[in-house]
């Protein structure tokens, strides 16, 4: 049984919001790259070039990425030989949360009451956190910053187990078509597939930690990636709506077994700013 401190927890996800908020991904910035040596219309090179600036601007400069700095999800893989002490786990995330935001200078997007008054809770907590039990005695924590824009056009229909591969693809496909410009693209599509409603949801958001474009380990899935990813940039929304070959960086998705009856299939989509940090303690 090895002990993490509650105290370094909370030092650990305020450092990774900022970072997740200040600094595009390496993989996100080389998967621009490659869409801006593909990306046909002058109008869309033209942005991707102003996306490569503004990431470079933002690193430089330690200012934020976006000025919506999203919902802060948490994805975190706790070891079973591991032991949180000194506080509680949820708290020490949320007490996380709290400082990144605040000396960050991110800004605060949570509501309390989603149907009602919608105060601000000025700190952007709760976070959503989702928490897996895994071999070892380590604590993997991933930050996420999700940006209203894109988690607005997430998607869930449960199909028909008849309708199958091709389903899918146009599921997915109109999906993106129906979201427009509305995600910021080019953006990265997560898609979930099997197990349940709640489940499906999970594997499509998970699927946008992946390194961009890296192909499914599973060969089924992959086909499927790069033929969804080719129905999408034949759409010609381009990036930041405003036309092109290039609608997205990447699909990517995520399956699991499912029932019988079943064929759950969910799509999340992720902005150009694929902002997420992870750290090991």
């Amino acid at each position: 049984m090895r002990d993490i401190h509650g105290g370094q927890i909370t030092e650990t996800v305020a450092r990774l919001c900022i970072e997740a908020c200040y600094k595009l991904p390496e993989d996100v910035i080389k998967a621009v790259h490659k869409a801006l040596a593909v990306e046909a219309s002058p109008v869309g090179q033209e942005v991707l070039k102003q996306i490569l600036e503004n990431a470079d601007i933002a690193r430089q400069g330690e200012f934020p990425l976006c000025q919506d700095t999203g919902y802060t999800v948490i994805f975190l893989e706790v070891g079973q030989d591991a032991h949180i002490v000194g506080g509680d786990l949820n708290e020490c995330i949320a007490e996380g949360v709290r400082r990144g935001y605040q000396e960050g200078y991110l800004r605060k997007s949570v509501v309390d009451r989603p149907y009602s008054e919608r105060i601000n809770t000025k700190d952007n907590t709760p976070p959503i956190i989702h928490t897996k039990i895994v071999p070892g005695d380590r604590l993997k924590i991933t930050v996420m910053p999700k940006g209203g824009g894109s988690e607005n056009m997430s998607y869930l229909k449960m199909m028909s187990p008849a309708m199958g591969r091709q389903g899918i693809v146009d599921f997915v496909v109109k999906a993106v078509d129906e979201s427009g410009a509305n995600p910021c693209p080019p953006i990265i599509v997560g898609v979930g597939i099997g197990g349940t409603a709640d489940h499906a949801l999970l594997l499509a958001k998970e699927a946008l930690l992946r390194e961009v474009g890296k192909p499914s380990d599973n060969a089924e899935d992959a086909a499927l990636e790069v033929e969804i990813l080719d129905r999408v940039n034949q759409l010609g929304i381009g990036p930041q709506g405003l036309g092109g070959n290039v609608t997205a960086l990447a699909v990517h998705v995520n399956s699991h077994p499912c029932h019988i009856a079943s064929l759950p299939v969910a799509v999340n989509i992720q902005c150009h700013s694929a902002r997420h940090r992870e750290a090991v303690l």
